[in-house]
C-alpha cells in the first residue's frame, strides 16, 4: 500500500521556515479533506539572519492566501511601500547617474515593444521615465495607493520593505493561532535515516523523536538537512558574483515625519555597493563587498561616509558583519527532504531574490505537494529542474547589472567585465540584444523570475545600444508607440497629482487602517 503523506515537519524558523508552514497549511486548509499535520521545530539558541527586508510584488498575493490582513502586517512588522529600485552610481559612478527598476510593465507591454522607439527619439527622458509611471512617483516619495483602495490593490503595483525579525515572529503567531501549525522550540542533536535512506525523524533535546513524511530544511546557511545529513554539493558562483561581505546597520530616521522612500535606493562603491532601504520607523542599510577588493575598514569607512549627512553621530551606530558564500545546492530536493532559503543558497541582495525564492519554493511544495512517497521522486525531479532554471536566470539578471557598467575607478568593475566571468547563458543573450530588442520570446518558460521587461529596464537604463532594425518599425506600430508614450505621461500627470506621500500614507493606515477586500 501507499505511504501516505500526512506529518510535514520544517525545520528552522525565521522568514523562509514560517513562510512555507503559512504557504503550505493555507493550501491545505483550503483543499484537503484528510488531516496532514504542518509542524514547524526551531532552536531557541539560534538567532535568525534577519537581513531581508525587500520584497517583490508577488507578496502581496502570498500574504493574502495566507489569510493575514495587510492592515495588520503593516502596522506590526514596520512596513513601507516599495514600488522598485534605483541605481546609483553604477553606470559612470558621477553624483547624477541613475536610473530605475520599476515594478510596472511598460505601457501596453503585452502588444507594444517600446524599446525601438525610445531608442530612436528618447526626448530628453530616461527609458523608465519614458515608458512607466512609476519613476515619477518615486522620485516624489509617493505612494502607489491611496487610503481608500482596498487591502492588497494597488494603483501603481507595489512590494514591501519590512523588518524581518518582527515579520517572522507576526507569521508565527498567525500560522499557529490561525492555520494549525504546530511550534516546537527545540534542539535538533541528530537526524535518523530510514532502511530506503529517506529521513525517518529527528532526535531533538527535549521531546525525544520527531517523525515526518516530509522534512523541509529552513535551517539557513548551515543547511542542516540538505547539506550536513545528506552531503548535497554546494555549487559556489563566486567566479561569476564577487560579493562575499555584508556590514548591515540599522539607522533612526532624525525625525517621525521624514520621508520615506518608496523603492530602494541601491549605491555603486568601489568594490560593492551600499542598499538602503525605508521602514516605517528607521531605515535598513548595509554596504555588500568583495573582500577580494577591499578591507572590512574601507568598507565600513564608505558606509559612514554614505550615511554622515542623514545621521548625527555614525559613530555610534553598530555594524554588524555577515558572511557570504554566492552559490547553490546542486539540487534542492534529494529523497524526502526539500531546502527552502538559505539552506538552499544565497546569491547577493542585489533585486531581493531572497524572499521570492522562499516564496516561489513554498507555492510550488504546496501546489504540488505529494499524496504519497512513491509520487515524491517525480515531483523532486519537477522541483529541481525548475529551481536550477530559475537559480540560473538569476545569476544572469544579477550579473548584467555589473557588465553594463563603464565605471573604471577600480580592478572590481573592470574585473566583473571580463568575459570568463559571464555565463554562456547571459553572452548568448547579449549577442542576441546587440541586434534584437528583448522580448517575450526571448525566454523558454512560460513563468520566467525576470520578464523581458525587467531586463529591458536595466540595459537601457544603463545605456546599452540595441542596433536599428525595420522590425516592429511600420507605420501603425509607429502610432500605437506615440499613443502609447502620451497615455504615460497622461498616467503619470495623473498619479503625481493624486497620490499621497509615502510617510503620509503608511501614518493613515497607522491610524484609520486599510478596506478590507
Amino acid at each position: 500500500m501507499a505511504q501516505a503523506i500526512r506529518n510535514i515537519v520544517i525545520v528552522g524558523g525565521g522568514t523562509a521556515g514560517w513562510l512555507t508552514a503559512g504557504t503550505i497549511a493555507a493550501k491545505l486548509k483550503k483543499d484537503s479533506a484528510a488531516t496532514v499535520q504542518v509542524t514547524l521545530i526551531e532552536s531557541p539558541n539560534i538567532p535568525i539572519v534577519g537581513v531581508g527586508e525587500g520584497t517583490w510584488p508577488t507578496m502581496r498575493n502570498t500574504l493574502k492566501k495566507m489569510g493575514v490582513r495587510e492592515t495588520d502586517f503593516i502596522r506590526e512588522c514596520d512596513v513601507s511601500f516599495k514600488q522598485g529600485a534605483k541605481f546609483a552610481k553604477w553606470v559612470t559612478g558621477a553624483d547624477d547617474d541613475f536610473y530605475y527598476h520599476p515594478l510596472i510593465l511598460p505601457q501596453d507591454f503585452s502588444n507594444a515593444n517600446l524599446a525601438p522607439h525610445w531608442l530612436k527619439d528618447n526626448q530628453g527622458l530616461s527609458f523608465s521615465e519614458a515608458v512607466c509611471p512609476q519613476e515619477a512617483l518615486c522620485e516624489r516619495g509617493l505612494a502607489p495607493k491611496s487610503i481608500t483602495t482596498p487591502e492588497y490593490g494597488a494603483i501603481a503595483n507595489y512590494a514591501y520593505h519590512l523588518n524581518a525579525g518582527t515579520f517572522s515572529k507576526f507569521l508565527q503567531k498567525h500560522c499557529v493561532d490561525k492555520l494549525g501549525v504546530k511550534h516546537m522550540l527545540d534542539d535538533v542533536l541528530s537526524v535518523n535515516a530510514a532502511e530506503n535512506g529517506d529521513i525517518r525523524s529527528l532526535t531533538t533535546q527535549e521531546n525525544s523523536e520527531l517523525s515526518g513524511d516530509l522534512f523541509i530544511d529552513c535551517t539557513g546557511f548551515k543547511s542542516l538537512l540538505l547539506g550536513d545529513f545528506y552531503q548535497v554539493p554546494f555549487k559556489s558562483c563566486k567566479d561569476v558574483l564577487f560579493l562575499d561581505t555584508a556590514l548591515a546597520v540599522q539607522v533612526p530616521y532624525q525625525s517621525k515625519e521624514d520621508p520615506i522612500a518608496s523603492h530602494t535606493i541601491s549605491t555603486a562603491q568601489e568594490a560593492g555597493w551600499i542598499w538602503d532601504i525605508g521602514l516605517s520607523t528607521r531605515r535598513g542599510v548595509g554596504h555588500v563587498y568583495s573582500s577580494a577588493y577591499t578591507t572590512q575598514e574601507k568598507a565600513e569607512n564608505a558606509l559612514k561616509e554614505y550615511l554622515k549627512d542623514s545621521i548625527d553621530s555614525v559613530d555610534d551606530l553598530a555594524f554588524r558583519k555577515i558572511p557570504i558564500e554566492p552559490g547553490h545546492r546542486e539540487r534542492f530536493w534529494h529523497k524526502n527532504c526539500v531546502a527552502v532559503g538559505l539552506s538552499a543558497g544565497f546569491l547577493e541582495p542585489l533585486e531581493a531574490s531572497a524572499l521570492v525564492l522562499v516564496e516561489m519554493s513554498a507555492t510550488m511544495i504546496a501546489e504540488q505537494l505529494p499524496t504519497t512517497r512513491e509520487a515524491m521522486d517525480v515531483v523532486s525531479k519537477r522541483f529541481n529542474s525548475t529551481f536550477l532554471y530559475r537559480w540560473q536566470r538569476i545569476i544572469d539578471f544579477l550579473k548584467l547589472h555589473y557588465i553594463l557598467s563603464q565605471r573604471e575607478d577600480s580592478d572590481f568593475w573592470i574585473d566583473n567585465r571580463k568575459k570568463e566571468t559571464i555565463p554562456d547563458s547571459l553572452q548568448e543573450l547579449m549577442t542576441l540584444w546587440t541586434y534584437q530588442y528583448p522580448w517575450h520570446d526571448d525566454f523558454d518558460r512560460a513563468a520566467e523570475v525576470f520578464p523581458a521587461a525587467s531586463y529591458q529596464y536595466v540595459l537601457y537604463g544603463m545605456g546599452f545600444q540595441t542596433q536599428a532594425s525595420h522590425l516592429g518599425m511600420s507605420d501603425s506600430a509607429l502610432k500605437q508607440a506615440e499613443s502609447s508614450f502620451l497615455m504615460n505621461k497622461k498616467v503619470s500627470n495623473n498619479w503625481v497629482q493624486n497620490l499621497p506621500k509615502n510617510r503620509e500614507l503608511i501614518n493613515k493606515i497607522h491610524e484609520f487602517g486599510l478596506q478590507k477586500v
